[in-house]
């Protein structure tokens, strides 16, 4: 579950809700309700399969 960091939104997304792509930046997700911008670390297990986390920034 990936969860919108802009304050105002903190709407929760499953994966198969969000597009993740470069934008020049490393991977992120654009939140589908209001566009903001977040962060994800892709990791590629051994037998092939994806994974992405959420990277929160630190405060």
């Amino acid at each position: 579950m990936f969860t919108c960091l802009n304050q105002p939104c903190g709407a929760q997304w499953k994966l198969e809700e969000v597009v993740i792509k470069n934008e020049g930046q490393g991977e992120l997700f654009r939140c589908p309700l209001c566009g903001a911008r977040n962060r994800v670390i892709r990791s590629e297990k051994a037998n092939g399969k994806v994974t992405y986390k959420q990277v929160r920034p630190k405060l």
